[in-house]
């Protein structure tokens, strides 16, 4: 029966369960918020008891600053999260235990700003402003004044097709993003979320496309589409080139948690076990809510045939998602390890 389970549950991890919590995560990066019914879902293990939420402006003209990185740690708790503003500017972070936190944006071509933030009950809201950097030499890569330029018409076809996707329209999300490129063609941002439709449609030629344009756009500045393209590799047994690239993201993002459960994922695939567990670890470490990063760490106490650290494993992956994508299967696959765990331990 166990050797029944497990590659079963590989190929479902690849297949179902990583792709849908990798879309999952890449929207709560985009919208700030989770897929409807996906939020009821997850628990977080640590006191979840309010959320550190905020508005990021351009100093010079008071204008939003959109898809810029916000970093938020707390030493005394262990927990690192980064997330990205929306097209207002607007960030959020849920579920978070009182105390200080130390916030930091940090955008090219503005001075970095750092904060604490001070979390005594169910939220706490703060406004910061980028301040110009001046230079002497032009810059490569500057999204926000780069983002001043993006049409209007572009920018609402881009929301359109995200909302359409939050209602799992994912289908009538594609011609949104495709009149946002067209509009636009610079616009490497909708190229990804391009990418994100025909992945979960199941169009991997025209995903990976869509990713690497993004890329060439942005170039290769924008982490989002490296991990993106980056798991494709791993659903197509690549996972050496997979991880390159998502090596490259994380060069341009290394507060990036997907990142890290997706490059994970691929040093399983290349038996790399220690570093698979490694950088898991660091994608939990920056968001515990990550559920997929427990099944890979199951698979990898599987293959040590450590079947104590599957079930705890599988449990936390249960505990957040108790009726996820992959919770009957991880059910099963907990029932495979509890036998065996019972055959290996001595009779008395």
């Amino acid at each position: 029966m166990r050797l029944e389970v497990s590659p079963v549950k590989m190929s479902y991890l690849r297949e179902r369960v990583l792709p849908i919590l990798f879309l999952r995560l890449c929207l709560y990066l985009i919208l700030l918020i989770w897929i409807p019914g996906a939020k009821a879902q997850v628990t977080a293990f640590e006191s979840s008891e309010g959320e550190i939420s905020g508005t990021i402006l351009l100093e010079a003209n008071k204008r939003p600053a959109s898809q810029v990185a916000v970093s938020l740690k707390s030493r005394a708790a262990g927990i690192a999260r980064s997330v990205l503003t929306d097209l207002e500017g607007h960030f959020h972070v849920r579920n978070l235990p009182r105390g200080t936190y130390e916030i930091a944006v940090e955008e090219a071509g503005y001075e970095a700003a750092r904060t604490n933030a001070q979390l005594d009950g169910p939220s706490a809201e703060l406004v910061i402003y980028l301040k110009s950097r001046s230079t002497t030499g032009p810059s490569n890569y500057t999204v926000s004044v780069r983002e001043l330029k993006i049409p209007n018409k572009a920018r609402d076809e881009m929301w359109k097709g995200i909302e359409r996707t939050a209602r799992n329209d994912t289908a009538g999300s594609l011609a949104h993003f495709q009149k946002a490129t067209q509009i636009f063609p610079n616009y490497f941002e909708a190229y990804y979320n391009l990418g994100i439709a025909h992945m979960a449609l199941g169009h991997a030629e025209d995903a990976k496309k869509a990713f690497q344009t993004s890329i060439d756009l942005s170039g290769g500045q924008y982490a989002l589409a490296e991990f993106a393209y980056g798991y494709m590799l791993c659903h197509e047994g690549k996972p050496g080139d997979a991880e390159i690239i998502i090596r490259r993201g994380l060069e341009a993002q290394n507060d990036a948690p997907e990142g890290y459960a997706i490059l994970g994922q691929a040093l399983r695939q290349l038996n790399r076990l220690e570093e698979a567990e490694k950088v898991e670890q660091e994608a939990l470490l920056r968001n515990p809510r990550l559920a997929g990063a427990y099944l890979v760490l199951s698979d990898v106490a599987e293959i040590r045939r450590d079947y104590r650290t599957e079930i705890l494993d599988l449990d936390a992956y249960l505990k957040l998602q108790p009726n996820g994508p992959g919770s009957e299967l991880a059910r099963k696959a907990r029932a495979g390890a509890e036998q065996m765990l019972a055959k290996s331990q001595p009779q008395n």
